[in-house]
């Protein structure tokens, strides 16, 4: 299938209008992304073992621990706007 058509196609999908100069400069991108990816794709890869991410992936969680909780005060501290004791919010809906 010709680039212009992917293009074409695409744009028609995300109802984006291309005009032809941009058609044409995105195709000549897509023929180089394209051309890329053949490149890599042709690389020696016998007994490189498949990753998700090229660095180990380790989780920094953090140990449980139960604390006290914030007081109201302080839990309000930061809010641009309270009243009564509770954050104050702009009104969404009609009642």
């Amino acid at each position: 299938m010709p680039v212009e058509i992917d293009i074409e196609r695409v744009a028609h999908l995300a109802r984006i209008a291309l005009t032809d100069d941009e058609m044409a400069a995105y195709g000549k991108q897509l023929v180089h992304i394209l051309e890329h990816a053949e490149r890599v794709q042709a690389l020696p890869t016998d007994g490189v073992e498949p990753t998700s991410h090229p660095l180990p992936m380790v989780n920094a969680f953090r140990s449980d621990e139960v604390t006290d909780p914030l007081s109201r005060d302080d839990a309000l501290a930061g809010a641009p706007d309270v009243e009564d004791g509770y954050f104050r919010v702009p009104k969404i809906l009609d009642e």
